[in-house]
């Protein structure tokens, strides 16, 4: 077994406490290189690879605003890669009814489109993080430690931390997303929880939290919050080409 596949076995089936598969593992770890914490950017296919993702409850906007920050960034001639959301996708029950299964299978599904995002575009969006992810499967099964020490390396990676405030309007049906409103602010409550205590609070650094009442700014917003890094890491990709 490699060095990284062991690291990757502290990675557990929650509802049975056996290990996932050294294969499963593997997988991840073949994918480390274009994991970066903020100040130490990792080279992935000979380019550094800047990571944003919005963060928050369901039917709050998220995916609308992920599309608008893909499309400033495209306008400023960024070559930017958009990770939507993998739960749509997933073949076990979603939001209450979701199963533990079904919660490791987005988690996984998450970073693996964020992996095959990076291969593409040096910049990424995406419309959630694998934190949020999991405050649907903190809701219903409780907090699982055996998988926090992975998900909050795996949140390191993330460049900035976009919060969408919870929306106080009634939530637009999509015939996916659950409509209750208790539902809704309980996983919000669960996220501001899960960054105020360890281990994800250390991520908190690279969070900034959107105002609900300036909607209409929220686009711009995220792009002059992300500038800065967009910028330094340009930086990094010209001194690398050198």
């Amino acid at each position: 077994m490699t060095a990284y596949s062991e690291e990757f076995t502290c990675v557990y089936d929650a509802l049975n406490g056996e290990r996932i598969t050294d294969c499963a593992a593997h997988e991840f770890a073949r994918g480390r290189n274009c994991v970066r914490r903020r100040a130490d950017v990792h080279s992935n296919s000979g380019r550094g690879t800047l990571k944003l993702a919005l963060i928050g409850t369901h039917g709050v906007g998220k995916t609308t605003l992920a599309y608008e920050t893909c499309s400033l960034l495209k306008k400023a001639h960024y070559n930017v890669e958009l990770v939507t959301e993998v739960a749509r996708q997933s073949p076990f029950p979603v939001n209450a009814a979701t199963t533990i299964e079904g919660q490791l299978w987005i988690l996984h599904a998450q970073i693996a489109a964020e992996l095959d995002a990076s291969r593409h575009a040096p910049h990424v969006i995406c419309d959630r993080s694998v934190l949020d992810n999991y405050c649907y499967l903190v809701n219903k099964f409780g907090r699982q430690p055996q998988l926090e020490s992975w998900l909050e390396w795996w949140m390191e990676s993330y460049a900035l931390l976009v919060g969408v405030p919870s929306a106080f309007d009634e939530i637009t049906p999509d015939g996916f997303r659950s409509e209750d409103r208790i539902f809704q602010h309980r996983i919000h409550d669960l996220l501001n929880e899960l960054l105020s205590a360890p281990p994800f609070s250390r991520v908190q650094k690279n969070v900034i939290w959107l105002e609900s009442g300036d909607r209409h700014a929220w686009g711009e917003r995220i792009f002059a919050a992300a500038l800065p890094l967009l910028e330094a890491n340009a930086s990094l990709q010209k001194s690398a080409a050198r």
